[in-house]
């Protein structure tokens, strides 16, 4: 398969602002692959197809304001820092994207607050608008965590065009989220309310949590023609002994396991043992998952509506069978569904 078999044409009104009123009332398609059917649901319609011992494997990673503003010494030129990822707790070194970037060097420093409590000195170049960057902060490493906190803003993608709400901090967060570390929401775990989590829970449906810090890398567009050249930013992993015996057991009583997310889906799939069970894993993965590919652990998955040409919708392919998606994409914009982060639910079983 190449780059050019996932394009298609996605009215902008169907990029969503802003989430559905309630998390558990966004509207939801259902894939059948076995019947190839399409059935139009509300999200809360998701116990329907779930029974007792089935399972949901769930990201539990939390998204922490990764965006600051900050100022450049002498010009006061207001630059964007993007944290990325933290690289020396004791040394308060941070790996950034800068915008604008050409104006960013390294030596520069950035003042963060009214108060320039806070500052950051550049003192390496990774990448175009990657840095790395020291912070500096008279205070002790929880101080300087909070004073983060306290700065950064919720990281709405950049397509997102409006300005950051005060409902963002809650929305732009999954309610099983504790484990800080992602810069993006594993969006498809935020249209389950604690409502509908306790449905589940009483029906009998069991939960099993993964903890995958999402990284930037998964907006970062393809550029190469032939799948196979693209390479995936890494991001960390944490999958522990009750996730694995959970799924495993679900997997040997031949029940329904369902990845909530392509950021669940890409973590189990990177740690599959040779007889096709789940281990138990903790470290990095750049997985890349594109058609053809045969999956071993989850047999049914949730997941939003996906940017042409990402790596999301290529891995929903190889999940669903591209024609299948093509079709059910077809369908989702005749019918208004709306697409990305803050969209609406896709389930195919």
């Amino acid at each position: 398969m190449k780059l050019s078999h996932f394009g298609f044409e996605l009215p902008s009104e169907l990029l969503a602002e802003y989430p559905a009123e309630n998390r558990d009332e966004s509207r939801l398609m259902v894939l059948n692959r076995k019947d190839q059917t399409i059935e139009h649901k509300m999200f809360k319609d998701i116990i329907d197809y779930f029974d007792e011992d089935d399972v949901l494997m769930l990201n539990n990673t939390k998204v922490f304001p990764a965006r600051l503003y900050g100022n450049k010494e002498k010009t006061g030129a207001r630059i964007e820092v993007f944290l990325l990822r933290e690289l020396n707790e004791e040394q308060r070194l941070w790996d950034v994207l800068v915008d604008p970037a050409r104006k960013i060097r390294i030596g520069n420093k950035l003042y963060f607050g009214d108060d320039d409590t806070l500052v950051a000195e550049v003192i390496d170049n990774t990448t175009s608008r990657g840095r790395t960057l020291r912070f500096l902060y008279d205070g002790s490493y929880r101080e300087f965590r909070i004073k983060l906190n306290e700065l950064g803003e919720t990281p709405l993608p950049k397509y997102i065009k409006r300005d950051v709400e005060p409902q963002d901090e809650e929305r732009y967060q999954t309610i099983f989220a504790k484990n800080e570390g992602a810069v993006a929401a594993p969006t498809a775990g935020l249209h389950f309310s604690k409502h509908l989590l306790k449905r589940l829970e009483i029906k009998g449906v069991k939960f099993a949590e993964v903890t995958l810090h999402v990284g930037l890398g998964t907006f970062n567009p393809v550029e190469v023609e032939d799948l196979s050249k693209h390479k995936m930013d890494s991001e960390e992993l944490t999958i522990d002994s009750k996730a694995v015996e959970i799924v495993n057991t679900a997997i040997k009583e031949k029940r329904r396991v369902c990845a909530v997310g392509t950021t669940v889906m890409r973590a189990v799939e990177s740690s599959v043992s040779s007889s096709g069970l789940l281990n138990e894993f903790d470290g990095w993965t750049n997985k890349f998952i594109f058609p053809p590919y045969e999956f071993s652990i989850p047999n049914a998955m949730i997941t939003n509506f996906h940017t042409p040409k990402s790596t999301l919708l290529m891995m929903v392919s190889a999940f669903a069978g591209h024609e299948f998606i093509k079709r059910a994409y077809d369908e989702a914009i005749k019918e208004g569904y709306k697409f990305y982060s803050y969209g609406d639910a896709m389930l195919i079983i």
